[in-house]
């Protein structure tokens, strides 16, 4: 994984390393491996993660479908007087 330094700005890019390494996975990863888990709390894990990626996919499709309405997006307003 690669994250470019522009303009020296490495708040930016540290930003957008911390957001990718979320997005994958990797900090719930960490947090995970801190401890020993038994193979029954392991299987009991795995079987919740599965149900939910379930969930969310029927909950997609029906969104994709109009059966439900899909949640309101909230848009975030940047300050105009901070120059980009």
């Amino acid at each position: 994984m690669r994250v470019f330094v522009m303009d020296n700005n490495i708040d930016q890019a540290l930003k957008v390393l911390k957001k990718r390494l979320q997005r994958e996975g990797l900090f719930r990863e960490m947090k995970r491996r801190r401890a020993y888990e038994k193979p029954s709390e392991r299987r009991i894990r795995e079987r919740a993660e599965a149900v939910r990626r379930s969930h969310k996919l029927a909950r997609k499709k029906a969104q994709r479908e109009g059966l439900i309405a899909a949640p309101k997006r909230v848009e975030k307003k940047r300050p105009t007087s901070v120059p980009r």
